[in-house]
């Protein structure tokens, strides 16, 4: 089977799904949170969407038992410094490889909605510059989310949102496609780099957060 092109790469749903009332949506980064978020999604009384894309999971260890999570409960897989990686979704590792180059916290955000207001908070504290990331359009997305989160908390928060272009994507194989779109290790760190005003493998704790 070939390729996924512009009509087949499901880079919306995020968008048009989050505007649903009483709809939950989970993001795992593996294939061992989609299959307890699935189970999750299954017991949730309401509209729910597990969002995990094509292709082969990163070989994760699967949990034999079945547990419900909490619904909208992140967890935290990096500790840093300055700048908060919110990751939404299979692009974890990627997430992960920047955030050791340049000393980022990392957040396996698992839902889109709710998001973890709870976590956010905590963040807003210790972390002036959040980076969402995500497999979806920006626009409407899980970035956005977030940014209307920050708005209603009235947070003084630097949000820089990645995700795909506003535009349909071509066709080809899906790293090289998300290396295009700036989604992979070196482009995640190169644009918290343009925005922080550093060289990129430049470490955080030792640059004040530009705002």
């Amino acid at each position: 089977m070939g390729q996924d092109g512009p009509t087949h790469h499901g880079a919306f749903d995020l968008s048009y799904l989050r505007c649903i009332p009483n709809m939950v949506i989970a993001a795992p980064s593996n294939e061992n949170e989609c299959r307890q978020l699935l189970h999750t999604c299954y017991r949730y009384e309401g509209p729910a969407a597990v969002r995990y894309p094509r292709g082969s999971g990163v070989g994760a260890l699967i949990e034999h038992e079945l547990t419900e999570w909490t619904i909208g409960q992140s967890i935290s897989v990096r500790d840093g410094a300055g700048v908060a990686i919110l990751s939404f979704g299979t692009l974890l590792s990627d997430a992960l490889a920047a955030a050791d180059s340049i000393n980022a916290t990392v957040i396996d955000m698992r839902w889109v909605k709710p998001i973890d207001e709870a976590r956010l908070r905590e963040l807003a504290t210790t972390h002036p510059l959040w980076v969402t990331l995500e497999e979806n359009a920006i626009a409407g997305g899980a970035g956005s989310a977030v940014l209307e989160f920050v708005a209603a908390e009235q947070l003084d928060i630097d949000v820089l949102c990645l995700g795909l272009p506003d535009h349909f994507v071509d066709h080809g194989d899906q790293a090289t496609l998300l290396a295009d779109c700036g989604l992979d290790a070196a482009g995640i760190e190169r644009a918290i780099a343009t925005r922080l005003k550093i060289k990129p493998s430049e470490h955080i704790a030792a640059v004040p957060v530009m705002r």
